[in-house]
């Protein structure tokens, strides 16, 4: 079994900066995409920027140029370092990726327990 650590949320000032970190454990034979997503209240979760194995990187349109995603493929680690954060940014964000505990598993999506960002004056 594979488990997400998520660590980093917390209340910052509109225009200010947070860093998200997230390490993946356990049984990991590969990781693929890793990612954060984010759920505000009463909407749906939506991807906030993802980044493969390779480095390949993708954002929402509403982060880009204000988030940046990058992983230790090494350490099994993801952070999304989150600058200019506007109170439309708050939600609780969850750390997602979906690998293979072992050489022959299928690929399974894990989730995070999710860390609440608050941005507020």
């Amino acid at each position: 079994q594979v488990q997400l650590v998520e660590s980093g949320g917390g209340l910052v000032q509109p225009g200010g900066s947070l860093r998200l970190f997230c390490a993946a454990s356990g049984s990991i034979f590969s990781i693929n995409t890793m990612g954060w997503y984010r759920q505000a209240p009463g909407k749906q979760r939506e991807l906030v920027a993802a980044i493969t194995s390779g480095g390949a990187t993708n954002y929402a349109d509403s982060v880009k140029g204000r988030f940046s995603i990058s992983r230790d493929n090494a350490k099994n680690t993801v952070t999304l370092q989150m600058n200019s954060l506007k109170p439309e940014d708050t939600a609780v964000y969850y750390c997602n990726a979906d690998g293979r505990p072992g050489r022959w598993s299928s690929l399974i999506d894990y989730w995070g327990q999710g860390t609440q960002v608050t941005v507020s004056s």
